[in-house]
């Protein structure tokens, strides 16, 4: 009996990862205990890599929790291995979960370490030995363990199938063959093994020149950034001393060429970055494939090699060459910018009047091809034009052209004072929903499509491609421009953020996270900002009610922690190419909740 109680105290210290004594023990937040090392291991392992899961319970935490040292339970383990209770080494040998085991053994099985293709049994050590002294036993052929050793029996006839149907495409036993398969094209299974072979090292081959050719691409590409990176720097500083001679009100926006460029610059850098994830991600599946098929190539069972065979997926299409765009749009900008210096005390002079009655916008387009979405705007870097419309939508940016604004009417009058108080604020309040549509399948929205609840089960949402499939996120139904403010309240890890409509929706990449990307700006819980994968901390620590001020025209996005005073969190002044949508992010916690707040 005392010895019973021992075995369980032993057991109940041990990590089930490595069925040792915890070492450096930590607890996951569903209560589970490994060893620190064994933890962080099995979540580096895993494809996810935002989304880590607990091998006991399968519970999934997004971020990554951060884990540190049960020292309660340290000393405990202390204490057990000082009474000496250590971790036997013997508890290996038996099988686990995912261990094949001895079909002798009786009790407690052990883990096998050959099966018999022709017994069709699995052996451990001890009971494996009569095939290495029986000589007819010799004869028989071992394997690495395998579980599924009843797949190379006929279940129409329970016999070994060691024959390939060519015409019917399946492994079938003798039987078989002199009966339902009687006249087809039939050849023994190593036959058939053999000449698929040949073409899977034809396959590999084909991957691994392909992995070489991405891989040059991914070169071209940081060549490419990098001489992006330079073409704009000089456009900067040229562009830097030019407005040094304009007259006095100017020089409070000499920096907004810089900031243009600098935009154009992050835009050409992101669309490399998005390429150059592509490739990589391609050179992932590749090798990914490229070990598929070696350890297909080296199964000793012929059987097991058949019936993997046909499950491997064809080779994708390869992605589109890659082309090098021209740098010259960074060098047009310094000679627009000095042809329009003389121009532009003229324009100030004898338009100005007109330009606060029509509300026009005075821009600079600096590509020479002509627009197709808007043909009424000139794509002349040489000639300074005016048209109508509003900020957002008077510039065409896109794979084929793209324009540079370089200054607006706003430039030229005193913007107006961004909000002070709670009561300022709230004149600018938006009546807010969520969009069912946008809501991953674990968010219940309810209150009127103003709150989202993580939920246990999936909701009963119909297909719909704005749907995010692995992140907990959901967008509003409203798209946001002009001045608004808003403001949410969190029960949970609640992320507050803003996204174009056009950010990914499918997948768990950082294409569809909020902040993880380009087209999305997120405040997390953890007093952090995010855009485009860049982590900022905030000034302070953020509160359960968050409030947002968006000035969409001016580029301005403001957080702030919502008490008596409205204390800033977090400003970002940037320029806004389209519409903005609010965004929530939750973790996987069932209970955890966000409200887009009633402020009217």
């Amino acid at each position: 009996m005392a010895q019973k109680g021992v075995q369980l105290d032993r057991e109940t210290f041990s990590c089930s990862i490595c069925l040792d004594l915890l070492k450096d023990p930590v607890t996951t937040p569903c209560g589970h205990s490994y060893c620190m090392n064994c933890i962080k291991s099995h979540w580096d392992g895993e494809d996810h890599k935002y989304i880590h899961s607990c091998p006991q319970c399968r519970q999934t935490f997004t971020p990554r929790p951060v884990l540190l040292k049960n020292t309660m339970l340290a000393d405990l383990v202390e204490e057990l291995k000082k009474t000496g209770l250590h971790a036997a080494p013997a508890n290996h040998c038996y099988a686990g979960a995912g261990d094949v085991a001895c079909d002798f053994c009786t009790g407690r099985k052990l883990k096998a370490i050959k099966s018999c293709l022709v017994c069709l049994m699995s052996y451990c050590d001890q009971h494996l030995q009569p095939h290495f002294d029986i000589a007819q036993l010799k004869k028989h052929k071992l394997v690495e363990p395998s579980k599924k050793l009843q797949e190379n029996i006929c279940s129409h006839h329970d016999e070994v199938m060691k024959i390939f149907c060519r015409t019917d495409q399946q492994l079938i036993c003798y039987l078989c063959s002199v009966e339902e398969h009687k006249g087809h094209d039939t050849v023994s299974a190593a036959a058939e093994r053999t000449e698929r072979q040949k073409k899977l090292e034809g396959s590999q081959q084909t991957i691994q020149q392909r992995i070489q050719d991405r891989e040059k691409d991914v070169k071209l590409l940081q060549q490419q950034a990098e001489a992006i990176n330079l073409s704009a720097d000089k456009a900067v500083e040229d562009s830097e001393k030019i407005f040094t001679e304009l007259i006095r009100l100017l020089e409070k926006r000499s920096s907004d060429v810089a900031q243009q460029v600098r935009s154009q610059q992050k835009r050409e850098e992101s669309r490399v970055r998005e390429l150059q994830e592509k490739l990589e991600q391609e050179i992932t599946e590749l090798k990914r494939k490229d070990a598929e098929l070696k350890k297909l190539s080296h199964t000793e069972d012929h059987t097991q090699f058949l019936h993997n065979y046909p499950s491997l997926s064809p080779l994708s299409q390869s992605a589109s060459s890659i082309h090098i765009r021209p740098l010259s749009c960074f060098e047009d900008v310094t000679a627009a910018v000095s042809e329009v210096r003389d121009k532009l005390q003229d324009v100030l002079r004898e338009e100005r009047t007109n330009l606060l009655l029509t509300g026009r916008t005075v821009g600079l387009v600096v590509n020479r091809r002509q627009s197709k979405q808007d043909p009424h705007v000139r794509r002349d870097h040489k000639d300074l034009r005016y048209w109508k419309g509003p900020t957002e939508n008077a510039y065409v940016q896109g794979p084929e052209v793209f324009a540079t604004p370089l200054l607006t009417l706003e430039d030229f009058l005193l913007s107006e004072p961004e909000p002070k108080t709670r009561t300022d604020f709230l004149q600018y309040s938006r009546e807010i929903k969520l969009d069912p549509n946008t809501a991953y399948t674990q968010l219940l929205l309810s209150d009127g499509n103003r709150k989202a609840t993580v939920m246990r089960q999936q909701q009963a949402y119909s297909s719909h491609t704005d749907r995010f499939t692995v992140w907990p996120q959901v967008l509003s139904r409203e798209s946001l421009t002009g001045c608004c403010y808003w403001e949410v309240e969190k029960m949970g890890n609640v992320s507050v953020a803003v996204a174009y409509k056009n950010i990914s929706r499918a997948g768990g990449s950082t294409l569809c996270g909020f902040g993880r990307n380009n087209k999305s700006w997120a405040l997390d819980s953890s007093s952090c900002f995010y855009y485009n994968n860049v982590r900022t901390p905030v000034s302070g620590p953020v509160s359960s009610r968050v409030g947002v001020y968006l000035d969409h025209s001016a580029g301005i996005l403001s957080f702030y922690r919502v008490s008596e005073t409205m204390t800033l969190l977090h400003r970002v002044q940037t320029t806004f190419t389209q519409p903005l949508h609010v965004g929530l992010r939750l973790n996987f916690s069932p209970g955890e909740s966000a409200v887009l707040c009633k402020l009217k």
